[in-house]
């Protein structure tokens, strides 16, 4: 059975009849706009067209999401949380089917997608304690008989934009936390993962379908490419917009958010590094590196891209590296012994292949980088490349496998070079000195969102806020207190005296 008919036999499963571009809950219409083919990594076959929504479509899901925000942020949250609990029962349900459609779609290998759709059923069991827990302040009043108190309101409709290497749970991050938090989303996916979109529509829809107290327009999709992204940027009906993407996207869409005083929550590109000390264990360093360096296939925004490591033992632990490169399991990511699947497409191999030569007009020495043969398909072999440090490639981000090796004889200087670039998403080291370790995670180590100890860059858990510094945009999502982006403050002085005195004990009489 081919690819295609597999993911029309899981959707039909989820309940999707329709192909169809835009979905008002379980609503849905062919989309207005102009066609796009959507191909699968895995063999390249076409999976079949889709007609994006025109603007009129995306404007009407806006609205209709405004007109659902008026009865949702009503909704007592904990009821709200009974919605996503419920949701995060449905992708139990179905967590196979989902992780299937996740695989075929986007190439990531299946473990890894099953762990993905474990994401989404975390982060919804997460929003459905966190709906119980909005918590505001109690702040002692300087005037007498006053209360001065902090509450937290639902925001409005979400406008969500996500990218192809996590198709479904950048989704979910942002959807389980908005809905605890009282507001609708409207998402634009990838257009190169649509029917991942169509089945989480469908999950979604399910449950919207079976509790009268919440209204279809609390989940609506408009499937589209970056004129959908634009016209939700650009909505003032949107006070939040969560995008996902590369580092000129993000700057496309805060510029666009800011110039009607929206909201931005940025989650851009890394270009992450682990620092590997002279007493660290190079065994447990080994299986963190590969894993982070060529999980995804490279392309995912905390993949390791650079490997930074003491002079004294560099030798030593790049001929590991390339032992361990030569014997991965390239292939098939449905295939349960492959361990690295294919790029999404022939442009992500270009880029690919342009970073690599220009890497060695630099000075690079290249291991591997080179294309899988006999394979449909964008297969490639991970990279490994030794350069110097200021080495101008090193500064930018290639969502792909390729791994720039670079040493440093002082820890100081390590850290230097982790900092040198314009993003500032994960890094990592590995040490046994707790010296290192601290100094690493201290204000003056690593400048990034996420700083770990003893494991890669990759890997973050969904309790923790997930986000970065700099040219990576600033945003939090998913743990922590990251649902406070989606809610609008209130800070409160209630007077329950007969007197009105006036704050700083100003005298007006």
């Amino acid at each position: 059975m081919s690819i295609k008919e597999q993911i029309k036999n899981r959707l039909t499963k989820l309940g999707v009849e329709h192909q169809s571009g835009f979905w008002i809950g379980s609503n849905s219409e062919i989309g207005g706009g102009e066609s796009f083919a959507v191909t699968s990594p895995v063999d390249g076959t076409s999976l079949g067209e889709f007609a994006a929504c025109s603007e009129t479509q995306v404007q009407s899901g806006i609205a209709a999401a405004t007109d659902a925000f008026r009865t949702w942020r009503n909704v007592p949250a904990p009821k709200r949380g009974e919605f996503v609990r419920q949701v995060g029962e449905q992708l139990r349900i179905h967590k196979e089917d989902l992780a299937f459609i996740v695989s075929a779609e986007c190439g990531k290998i299946y473990q890894e997608a099953l762990g993905e759709v474990q994401e989404m059923i975390d982060i919804c069991e997460f929003a459905v304690g966190l709906s119980r827990q909005l918590y505001g302040l109690s702040i002692a009043c300087e005037r007498p008989l006053h209360r001065l108190t902090e509450q937290w309101h639902p925001l409005g409709p979400i406008g969500c934009i996500s990218a192809f290497n996590f198709p479904v749970a950048v989704w979910a991050w942002n959807a389980a936390i908005a809905w605890v938090c009282g507001d609708p989303v409207v998402w634009k996916p990838s257009e190169k993962t649509p029917f991942c979109a169509l089945a989480c529509q469908a999950i979604a829809t399910k449950v919207i379908d079976e509790l009268d107290f919440v209204p279809d327009a609390v989940s609506t999709l408009v499937i589209g490419g970056k004129e959908t992204g634009e016209l939700l940027a650009s909505s003032k009906s949107l006070p939040l917009i969560s995008a996902t993407g590369s580092i000129p996207m993000g700057r496309s869409v805060a510029q666009t958010v800011a110039g009607r005083l929206g909201r931005s929550l940025l989650e851009l590109g890394g270009n992450n590094a682990a620092i590997v000390t002279e007493s660290a264990d190079l065994d447990l360093a080994l299986r963190g590196i590969v894993f982070s360096a060529v999980g995804t296939c490279g392309q995912r925004c905390t993949t390791m891209r650079r490997l930074i490591v003491q002079e004294s033992i560099a030798e030593d632990l790049v001929a590991r590296l390339k032992t361990s490169y030569e014997t991965l399991s390239i292939g098939d990511p449905l295939d349960p012994k492959t361990l690295v699947g294919p790029l999404i497409d022939e442009q992500a191999f270009l880029n690919m292949q342009d970073a690599i030569a220009t890497a060695k007009q630099q000075g690079g020495n290249v291991f591997g980088g080179t294309r899988v043969t006999g394979k449909d398909g964008f297969y490639v072999h991970p990279a490994i490349v030794e350069i110097q440090s200021n080495a101008e490639v090193v500064q930018n981000e290639v969502f792909a496998p390729i791994l720039y090796v670079m040493t440093y004889s002082d820890f100081a200087d390590a850290i230097e070079i982790q900092n040198n670039v314009p993003q500032g998403l994960s890094s990592s080291v590995f040490t046994n000195s707790v010296r290192e370790s601290e100094w690493f995670c201290s204000p003056s180590g690593s400048d990034c969102g996420i700083a770990n100890v003893n494991i890669g860059t990759s890997g973050a858990e969904i309790g923790g806020a997930f986000g970065g510094e700099k040219d990576t945009g600033g945003g939090r999502e998913s743990g922590s207190d990251a649902w406070k982006a989606y809610m609008r403050r209130a800070t409160n002085t209630v007077n329950y005296s007969t007197e009105l005195p006036l704050a700083q004990g100003i005298q007006f009489g």
